[in-house]
This record gives structure tokens, sequence and C-alpha cells, in this order.
């Protein structure tokens, strides 16, 4: 190809020459995308009209659905249809675009978890002032900081990752990664592209560290309430969630700081889906099958 900043598109990764494999594996991913959307739908539109549910915790949960049908709307429906189609590109602008808000519905779905976090340990820790520090005007504020952020993240990352020259257009992903387009870099990585991910790398293990210490305060009032029963709905509200922090940052830790040279094509494959279309799935799964208001709501619905 040779060295350049601008190629007209990129190559994703053929799933296989086989057009029947390539069928399978559109029949896959619509079951996953359509498994993913639906269930996040339903999530949405519980909290959204029913007044049992208006309330911060499922406030922040309603945006946590949104930023995970924004996760894999981002990338499955191209790969979708690149199989139907049996074509492998990408225009270059798409490509911008799909690190541009992956990257962005990843951060905000990750500084959100964190936010989730201390509106837990407010209500258990501090319940009697929960209601002055949690109220409607400062939730508002914080959703609006989680996604300006979310996209100031995006907007570094993409910045970082198209900085470079570019030579080669095949991309060994169903879609845009960063670690994957920055191995086609001629030279490595710039400057600016290393100070944003070790930037970002501190904010993710400052988020995360965060959370672990909110959870080290929960759980320590948690053993202190008398009875068995109220130390059960509090742990109700908290395992879920704690499940779902451990399960994206783990997924993100295989998908990132794997060592991706000496990764088989098709096991990076699955490692990324992993971290970019499993945990958009079980969110609302862990959610709904943990949370008995959330449950007692779509059995509802469902009736209806």
């Amino acid at each position: 190809m040779g060295n350049q900043t601008r190629l007209p598109y990129f190559l994703l990764l053929e799933f296989s020459k086989n057009r029947h494999m390539q069928l399978l594996h559109f029949f896959f991913f619509s079951v996953l995308y359509l498994a993913t959307v639906t269930t996040n739908l339903l999530i949405i539109f519980a909290v959204a009209f029913n007044h049992q549910l208006h309330s911060p915790m499922y406030f922040f949960l309603m945006n946590l659905a949104l930023q995970d049908v924004g996760i894999v709307s981002v990338t499955v429906p191209k790969s979708m249809t690149n199989s139907l189609m049996d074509n492998r590109c990408i225009s270059y602008f798409g490509c911008v675009a799909q690190i541009f808000l992956f990257i962005s519905f990843i951060a905000a779905d990750f500084f959100l978890l964190t936010v989730m976090a201390y509106d837990r340990y407010v209500a258990i820790c501090h319940p009697l002032h929960y209601h002055i520090m949690m109220n409607w005007k400062v939730c508002t504020e914080i959703i609006i900081f989680v996604w300006i952020s979310g996209f100031v993240c995006g907007i570094l990352h993409t910045t970082g990752t198209f900085s470079v020259l570019f030579c080669s257009n095949v991309i060994n992903q169903f879609f845009c990664d960063v670690p994957q387009l920055l191995k086609l870099s001629c030279y490595g990585f710039n400057q600016f592209e290393i100070g944003v991910l070790v930037l970002h790398g501190l904010v993710v293990l400052g988020c995360f560290t965060f959370i672990i210490v909110s959870y080290a305060m929960i759980f320590k009032a948690v053993l202190i309430i008398p009875s068995e029963q109220g130390k059960q709905k509090a742990l109700s509200t908290c395992m879920p969630h704690l499940t779902v922090v451990f399960m994206l940052f783990l997924s993100g830790c295989f998908g990132y700081l794997r060592p991706s040279s000496d990764t088989p094509i098709y096991l990076n494959f699955v490692l990324t889906v992993m971290y970019s279309v499993l945990p958009p799935l079980f969110n609302p799964i862990m959610y709904s099958m943990r949370n008995k208001n959330i449950r007692f709501v779509l059995s509802k619905l469902w009736r209806f």
C-alpha cells in the first residue's frame, strides 16, 4: 500500500471464504445483536415508564443500557452486513466513526459503573443523607459529565490512532479496534497515542480502585446490619453491579493486555467478542435476574 496517512478504505477480518460459514456468522451475530438490543431496551422501557423505578439507581441503570445498545450498534451491524454481502470493506471515515463511538461508549460505560458504585455507597453507608447527596439535579449533572467524559476519551483515542502512518489496510478484527489499527502503523506508536494510552490506563485504574474501596466500605457497613433480611436487601442491589464491573474489567484486560502478536486470529476474534459484545448482553440479564423490582416490572410488561 505504501506509506500514507489517508487510505480510501480498510479490510476487516473475513470470517470465512465459505459462503455457508459467512451466513452462519451473520446468523450468529444477528442472534447476539437482537438479544442484546432487546434486553437493554426492556430495561430502558421498564425504568422510563414505571414510576416505581424513578430513582437514581435505576436512572443510572437506564443510561447504562443506552450505552450498551450503543456499543453493539457501532460494531456488530457492519460485521453482519459484510458477511451477508460477502464484503470486507469499511471506509476510512467509517473506521474513524467506529473508533470514536466505540471508545466513547466503552469509556462512558466504565465511568457510569464508577458512579453507580458511589451511589450504592451513599445509599448503604449514608442512608439518611441519600436524597440530599443524590438528588435529581446532582444525578443529571453526573450523567452529563459521564457522557461528555466518554466523548472526550473517544476524541483523544481517535486523534491518537489516526495520527500515525499506516502501511497496510488489513485489520485482523471484525471492527476497527484500536490495538489492531496501531499494529498497522509504519513506525509504531507516536508520543501522543502513548500519552493517551497511559492517561486512560491511569483513569481506568483509578476508577477500578475507587469501586473496590467503595465496596469495601459497603461490605463493612453491611456486616453491622443486625437483621439478615436487611443484609440481603443491601447486597441484592450491589451484587449485580459488582458482577458487571468485574466482567467488563476482566474482559477488557483480556482484550487489550494480551500479547496480540502471538494470538491466533480466531482466538483474537473470540476474545474481542468477550469484551465488546458479551458484557452489553449480560448486563441487563444480571440486573433483571438479581433485582426484584426489575423482575416485577418486566413481568408486568410481559403480561401486558
